[in-house]
């Protein structure tokens, strides 16, 4: 029985939401999902119950939180505690400005003991285990090396403040002058370094994040890490995660297939707009599930057009839906 640390999908800002996860559920039981980020002052002073409040099919999940108090971190995971998440994980890998403007994201690897303190607040105030999600170094403090000493000392520090779970985005960040989309294309990849990390600290739990956009893929980092996390090459096939419970997992289980999916998420469809979510809201995690099949087009169009229509409720997108998927 493996871990549900083996594959998992990354907390993506304005992705994955709960509709998002539920969906990824019906096709894999075994994969960890996680919330997107949020921040410990939005769970601390604004509606917790709105921001954490997810479906019990989604578990494994873990809720990431961003934040760079340990106090507020603390009282943050005291509150979640209630929501019973499996795993509380600390964003320090985020580089957009607008986390960086809030001192934390990748911006705490400016100061590792910080992110030791952090994590010690974490776990005296949480049930479940608190993990580290980060980059390996900051590029504007390691311009001459690779920056692996700095990604050490780091580990070392969280190590001794109870985390024992790294998820490491195999590439350095830049705070400035680049964009999100920028530090992931025009900074190179590492992974090499990655599996030294791990060879050098076996007590740990590593997975490895980065440009990783199928399951062969993943099942060649596993020779070298204990976990591997897929971001937006899951958010753009969903159905990459249909074979992940067979291919990752090892279960002899049943493959999930585009339409059975769809026919389990109707239900759900119809739950959540009764009570009041807008269909786009739900509907817009779905238009990348033919990808690369004929017909694709097609579906995003239908989607697109019918998720925005004035007349848009849940029986005229069942409908449409049928008809589109009759033509496959």
């Amino acid at each position: 029985m493996f871990s549900a640390d083996r594959l998992s999908v990354a907390p993506m800002m304005d992705w994955t939401d709960r509709h998002f996860r539920y969906f990824i559920r019906c096709f894999s039981r075994r994969i960890r999902l996680y919330s997107e980020m949020i921040t410990a002052q939005a769970v601390v002073f604004g509606n917790a119950e709105k921001l954490l409040t997810y479906n019990e099919e989604e578990h494994p999940i873990a809720l990431q939180l961003g934040g760079a108090d340990p106090e507020l971190l603390a009282k943050a995971c005291h509150i979640a505690k209630s929501f019973g998440y499996d795993e509380i994980n600390l964003n320090a890998g985020c580089p957009s400005e607008r986390v960086a403007s809030g001192c934390f994201g990748a911006s705490l690897r400016k100061d590792p003991q910080l992110i030791a303190d952090c994590l010690k607040a974490m776990k005296e105030n949480a049930a479940v285990p608190v993990t580290l999600k980060t980059r390996i170094a900051l590029q504007e403090e390691t311009p001459d090396s690779d920056g692996y000493d700095n990604l050490c000392r780091c580990a070392e520090l969280a190590g001794k403040a109870g985390c024992q779970t790294f998820i490491i985005h195999a590439r350095k960040a830049r705070l400035k002058g680049f964009t999100p989309k920028q530090n992931r294309e025009r900074l190179p990849l590492n992974y090499e370094l990655v599996y030294r990390f791990k060879r050098d600290f076996p007590r740990f739990t590593v997975s490895i994040n980065g440009d990783i956009t199928s399951l062969e893929q993943a099942k060649e980092h596993l020779n070298c890490v204990d976990g591997v996390m897929i971001g937006r090459a899951m958010y753009a096939n969903p159905y990459l995660a249909a074979m992940v419970d067979q291919k990752i997992f090892e279960e002899n289980t049943p493959v999930v297939s585009r339409i059975e999916a769809i026919q389990k998420m109707l239900p759900y469809l119809e739950k959540e707009t009764a009570k009041g979510v807008r269909p786009h809201l739900i509907l817009r995690h779905w238009l990348g599930l033919f990808k690369g099949l004929p017909g694709a087009a097609l579906w995003r169009r239908t989607l697109t057009e019918t998720m925005f229509s004035e007349n848009c409720h849940f029986k005229t997108v069942a409908e449409t839906l049928n008809n589109v998927i009759s033509s496959f």
